[in-house]
C-alpha cells in the first residue's frame, strides 16, 4: 500500500471549513495527515471535520491570540505534537481607495489577514520547537501582496506582511528544520469571491475580467492552491523556505 506524503503527520488548517481552507484540508487528510480545521463557522466546520477521516473541528478566531494560543494548547495535548500550521484564515473588507475606506475596515482586515497569521506562527513554532522534530509553516498570501492593486489598500496591506513575516521567521527557524512559506495565489473562485462579486453591481463583468488577467487563461481552482500546499508541506519541498509561491498562471512573472 502507498503511503501518502504527509502520513503521521499533524496539522492545522485555519479558514479550513471552506473555500482554500477546504481544499487543502481534504487534500492532507488523502495524503495521511490528521487534520484540525479552525474557524468561525461552527456547522460548516463540523460538517467537514465528520466528512474527513481522523479530522477535528476547533472553533476559533484567529483575531484573538488567547484562542489561537487555545487551539495549538488542544492540538498538542491531544496528539502531543503539530508538524504543519496553515494559516489560511482570511477576508476581504471593502473595495475602497485609500482615501474612502474605513477605519474600521482597516482595522478589521489587518487582525484576522496578518496579525491572525503572526498568533498562529507565534504559537505554531512555539509548539514544534517544543516537539524538536521541525516542522512548516504555510501562511497565506495573495499576488496583491506581490503586486500593485488599487481600492483595498487593507487586503493588500496585510498581505505583503504576511510575505515579509514569512520570510523572517524562515531564516530565524531555518537551523531548528522549521521550514515558512507563502503561497500566493491570483483570484480563486472561492465563497469570498463570490460573496464580493454577489455584491458588485458590476459582478459578471468582474469575473470575465479576472478570467482574463493571467497569462494563463482562466483562474485556478482551489484544489490547484491545495497541490501547491501539498507540495510545500511534504519532504519533496525539504531545502525550500522563505519562498513567496505564486499560484497565478504567470500574472507576477511579467
Amino acid at each position: 500500500m502507498t503511503r501518502g506524503k504527509l502520513e503521521g503527520k499533524i496539522a492545522i488548517v485555519t479558514g479550513g471549513a471552506s473555500g482554500i481552507g477546504k481544499a487543502i484540508a481534504t487534500r492532507f487528510t488523502l495524503e495521511g495527515a490528521k487534520v484540525i480545521i479552525a474557524d468561525i463557522q461552527e456547522e460548516a466546520g463540523t460538517r467537514l471535520a465528520e466528512n474527513l477521516k481522523d479530522s477535528l473541528f476547533l472553533k476559533v478566531d484567529v483575531s484573538v491570540p488567547r484562542e489561537v494560543e487555545t487551539m495549538v494548547k488542544t492540538v498538542v495535548d491531544r496528539y502531543s505534537k503539530l508538524d504543519i500550521m496553515v494559516n489560511n484564515a482570511g477576508i476581504g473588507g471593502e473595495q475602497a481607495p485609500t482615501v474612502l475606506s474605513t477605519v474600521e475596515n482597516w482595522r478589521k482586515v489587518i487582525a484576522v489577514n496578518l496579525d491572525g497569521v503572526y498568533f498562529g506562527m507565534k504559537y505554531g513554532i512555539a509548539a514544534m520547537l517544543s516537539g524538536g522534530n521541525g516542522g512548516v509553516v504555510l501562511n497565506m498570501g495573495s499576488i496583491a501582496g506581490m503586486a500593485a492593486f488599487g481600492n483595498n489598500p487593507a487586503y493588500s496591506a496585510s498581505k505583503a506582511g504576511v510575505i515579509q513575516l514569512s520570510k523572517a521567521a524562515a531564516i530565524e527557524y531555518a537551523s531548528d528544520r522549521i521550514r515558512v512559506n507563502a503561497i500566493c495565489p491570483t483570484a480563486i473562485d472561492t465563497p469570498m469571491l463570490q460573496k464580493y462579486m454577489t455584491k458588485s453591481k458590476q459582478g459578471d463583468l468582474f469575473r470575465k475580467a479576472v478570467q482574463k488577467i493571467n497569462p494563463i487563461p482562466g483562474m485556478p481552482t482551489t484544489e490547484d492552491v491545495a497541490n501547491a500546499a501539498l507540495f510545500l508541506a511534504s519532504d519533496e519541498a525539504k531545502f525550500i523556505t522563505g519562498l513567496a509561491f505564486p499560484v497565478d498562471g504567470g500574472y507576477t512573472a511579467r
